[in-house]
């Protein structure tokens, strides 16, 4: 979620610790498709987890998947 919203935050995105300590990567961070591309990776990375969680959850209604011993019987 921090990767879909910080880039879109003016107080975070523009005055964090590499654009102070590196003033010419500012011009390359304060470009809109710099934004976008780091939102699309949280977006990415937030849809495969999502996707995860379901298959761990249709694979444990299947009776593959047992949390108590590991060993995928029940």
């Amino acid at each position: 979620m921090l990767l879909i919203i910080l880039p879109w935050w003016p107080a975070f995105w523009e005055h964090n610790y590499f654009v102070l300590a590196w003033p010419p990567l500012r011009m390359l961070l304060s470009n809109n498709f710099v934004r976008g591309a780091v939102s699309g990776l949280g977006l990415v990375n937030l849809v495969a987890g999502f996707v995860d969680l379901a298959l761990l959850f249709a694979a444990r209604d299947r009776g593959e998947v047992s949390l108590r011993d590991g060993t995928g019987r029940r």
